[in-house]
């Protein structure tokens, strides 16, 4: 039976004295929001920066919660995790599980699922599966024993594997991989998103699976053949002819300081400045300093900003939430502000396709934001217009 009871229209929110961060600009303008969503033109900002959320597409963990391990209440880990990242100005992101045997990820993967963010922490998007269809010569700090190569009938053996696709938003295999063309179509068809990385494809290769329509790279630089003038591999990308018109390649990137030197920090955003993804990466050790942590199967040590596979000089992830890498890119670079704000929220929300719910604050878009001061730090983070996290000396 239908109700003819008139329902009361949610409350006006106005944000004023900001400056919002809109097509590419810092605007002075107020925001007003209604019922989750901003509005078209009596809260005062006090001049502070109001910027998308930020959407983190690549974190393996954070404070002792490590994404790819089974335990008791996986669900309780992920939580934990997504209530932590509010205070980074993170109101989105996709937990990431590295290479890891088949049975754990059918213990994990159903215990992660998509979800609307709000006070209890920030969206959850979709999984990240990085690996096991990798380079051994690429893996990182991926297990050799575990990595795994496409047989025949190369998708029913992917399925098998993983489990179930349902909750999963982002694949990252390497594409010069026997089979990979058919698998990178059939997981895009099914809306899936695929990266190339932990790679040693060649720009050809790396061409190929971009037009069977791979549009990411993980992590660029790191793990994959290093740039040369003959054959630039997976970097040339950034600049090849061969894309398709209508095809826009992204391309992740670590900017904590360790993974990348600032010349080449620079050097990729003058040269693809509109597909920069700014990630994370970060370990289960995230927040907890120095000391042996895990990464699904393996032993990793943290020295300072450094983050070793135990025993090696292989660098495994890092420790450095998006705040921090937001502002460490803005100063590497000398970019625009409004392009390293962009970098962790547009360009992330374009890869997904969401970027007419998330990554702006058009008009319609999830009132999803954060109030940074002139130094990028994070003052306060709202998600659906609603205050989730402050900074104690931030007022409203």
């Amino acid at each position: 039976m239908r109700s003819n009871k008139v329902q009361p229209e949610a409350a006006v929110m106005q944000f004023t004295n900001c400056r919002i961060l809109r097509e590419g600009k810092l605007l002075r303008e107020d925001l007003w929001v209604r019922g989750r969503r901003n509005l078209d033109p009596q809260k005062d900002c006090g001049a502070n920066i109001l910027a998308p959320g930020f959407i983190d597409v690549q974190i393996n963990g954070g404070f002792g919660v490590d994404f790819s391990l089974p335990n008791e209440d996986i669900a309780s880990g992920v939580a934990l995790v997504a209530k932590k990242l509010l205070s980074h100005g993170v109101t989105a992101f996709c937990p990431t599980m590295v290479t890891s045997p088949s049975d754990v990820y059918h213990k994990v993967l159903p215990n992660i699922a998509v979800k609307r963010g709000g006070p209890e922490g920030a969206g959850i998007l979709g999984v990240h599966l990085e690996g096991p269809y990798i380079s051994r010569e690429k893996r990182g700090a991926h297990p050799e024993s575990q990595i795994r190569t496409f047989e025949t009938g190369a998708f029913q053996d992917l399925l098998a594997t993983y489990g179930s696709l349902d909750n999963v938003c982002i694949i990252t295999l390497a594409p010069e991989l026997s089979r990979s063309g058919e698998i990178i179509q059939e997981l895009t068809s099914r809306g899936i998103c695929v990266s190339v990385g932990h790679s040693m494809a060649s720009l050809e290769e790396a061409e190929k699976a971009v037009q069977n329509g791979a549009s990411f790279i993980t992590h660029l630089f790191n793990a994959m053949l290093p740039f040369h003038h003959r054959d630039p591999g997976i970097v040339g990308l950034l600049t090849s002819d061969k894309i398709p018109d209508e095809k826009q390649v992204f391309f992740g990137m670590i900017a904590d300081g360790i993974h990348t030197n600032p010349a080449a920090l620079r050097i990729a955003h003058k040269v693809h400045p509109k597909g920069l993804v700014l990630v994370t990466d970060a370990l289960p050790a995230l927040g907890l300093g120095n000391g042996q942590h895990t990464l699904g199967q393996q032993v990793v040590e943290i020295k300072g900003l450094k983050c070793y596979v135990a025993g090696t000089t292989t660098l495994c992830g890092s420790v450095a939430p998006m705040d921090v890498c937001v502002r460490h890119f803005f100063h590497a670079t000398d970019c625009k502000m409004e392009m390293a704000l962009e970098a962790a929220s547009l360009h992330p929300a374009q890869l997904l396709g969401i970027e007419k719910q998330k990554g702006t604050l058009n008009f319609g878009s999830d009132a999803d934001f954060v109030v940074l001061d002139d130094s990028l730090n994070v003052k306060a983070t709202y998600i659906s217009g609603d205050l989730v996290w402050q900074d104690s000396d931030f007022s409203h």
